[in-house]
């Protein structure tokens, strides 16, 4: 199954950066353009400069990546940027708290891990990847011969036994730490010792993985191997263009954390709220949650929907035009009877199914091309930028309807089956918190070195 192996990362030089926290960045695709600029006025050294966003200018000319390029290069030049000298696994941990309060620590590991076609069923998707996505990151990684950002996967480990052996050598000491945006403390730690790095080759070799973030990045790395093919006539099995930086983490780690993403629907033209009740009605289950302000209603309707998700699928649907909130419960069969069976019967019990397909694609009746082209659908991961949003909306819109749908996470064992079934989960089914930080670690290809 899977083959993982230690590497030699490039990292920010400790001695001459003192705030990692200014060096490093999320990852590229969450950055908008006023976080692009406070990027850059924190540190000159900052990941921004190497890992482009798409905030470069209409016309994207290989002079970007170049300059990106001999950016990298000068880094490395100048000592801000080193290489480890031995081939190492490194621990990185991340101290969090969620906005209910509650502190974990998950932690994962960084490693090389072997490419593989998602057809071979060794590393695998839950979300479709569209190559065309990819373009401007194989342009990226092929002119600077370096990956800036991990893949973030998941594997199974009931015992915890991959991560008991990392530790039982792992120094007291963090190689480095940072702390993002979110008061996330993220922090590295190095394993070098052979014995255990084989033991954990061992373990995953009877293993998958499975991606939990950056599937278009895994695909990325897919086409610059059928580059190198072309190339050079073929990639060797233990070549570096044979291999991606993973972050690895348990699936059943307790500092794994999965959050919802909710939907601000825009409806287009005018709907009231008892048109949109008598429209769900044949489907769900609907109760009305009256008490307090909207934002009491709405942290009423969150706990219910938690207590509620065992006996099946539920939301929240808030109506900001009539200033009215509701407790969704899909009816028995509803599914069955408006869409069929034709959707395997995974896909189906997944709550951003049943609001895609039957809610907002067959009662509201806007298909997925419409809300694509006309982007009538905001994600939002923060209930109440979510609720702001919403009621913003309803004031200044004239010729649509805002509706919030509020949502109940996507489990991780959701995401393990969709993915051992072949199958797809909708965009943005999945938002694994926290995110990864770009800068922490970076993978040099060097066409030359082995991957053992």
């Amino acid at each position: 199954m899977a083959f993982i192996a230690p590497f030699r990362a490039v990292r920010f030089n400790t001695a001459k950066i003192d705030k990692m926290e200014d060096v490093v960045s999320p990852p590229y695709d969450v950055i908008d353009h006023e976080a692009q600029i406070a990027l850059e006025a924190k540190n000159q050294y900052n990941m921004i400069q190497l890992d482009l966003t798409k905030f470069g200018g209409t016309e994207i000319s290989d002079s970007r990546y170049q300059g990106a390029k001999a950016t990298f290069e000068k880094w490395q030049q100048e000592g801000v940027l080193v290489r480890d000298d031995v081939p190492t696994i490194y621990l990185y941990h991340i101290d969090y708290k969620l906005p209910n309060g509650t502190t974990f620590r998950r932690k994962g590991l960084t490693a090389m891990v072997r490419l593989h076609e998602f057809s071979e069923g060794i590393v695998k998707p839950h979300e479709k990847t569209f190559r065309g996505v990819t373009d401007d990151r194989l342009r990226l990684i092929d002119t600077c011969q370096a990956q800036f950002s991990q893949i973030f996967s998941l594997y199974p480990d009931a015992e915890n036994e991959a991560m008991i052996a990392l530790e039982s050598v792992c120094p007291t000491e963090p190689l480095c730490s940072a702390t993002d945006q979110d008061g996330c403390v993220h922090s590295i730690f190095a394993v070098t010792d052979p014995g255990v790095i084989k033991k954990v080759q061992e373990f995953f070799a009877s293993r998958p993985v499975y991606i939990a973030d950056g599937h278009h990045r895994y695909t990325t790395s897919l086409r610059l191997r059928e580059t190198m093919v072309a190339r050079q006539g073929s990639v060797a099995e233990n070549s570096p263009y044979n291999h991606i930086m993973m972050y690895l983490c348990p699936m059943e780690d307790e500092g794994l954390s999965v959050l919802p993403t909710h939907r601000l629907v825009h409806f287009p033209g005018k709907i009231d709220t008892s048109q949109l009740v008598e429209k769900l009605q044949g489907s769900f289950e609907i109760k009305e949650i009256k008490s307090g302000s909207r934002e009491v209603q709405i942290a009423e309707v969150l706990v219910q929907m938690q207590d509620e998700r065992a006996q099946g699928t539920v939301f929240g649907m808030y109506d900001p035009s009539g200033d009215r909130c509701f407790l969704l419960r899909l009816r028995e069969g509803a599914m069955e009877k408006a869409l069929g069976l034709g959707q395997p019967a995974s896909l189906r019990s997944l709550d951003v199914v049943v609001l895609s397909d039957l809610i907002i694609d067959n009662i509201l009746g806007l298909c997925h091309e419409k809300c694509d082209d006309e982007d009538l659908i905001h994600y939002f991961s923060d209930v109440d930028d979510a609720l702001d949003a919403a009621v913003k909306e309803s004031v200044s819109a004239s010729k649509m309807s805002p509706i919030l749908f509020l949502m109940n996470n996507t489990l991780v064992s959701q995401v393990k089956q969709v993915a051992d079934e072949d199958l797809f989960m909708p965009h943005k089914s999945t938002f694994f918190y926290p995110k990864i930080l770009t800068g922490m670690l970076i993978n040099k290809i060097n066409a030359d070195e082995v991957i053992e």
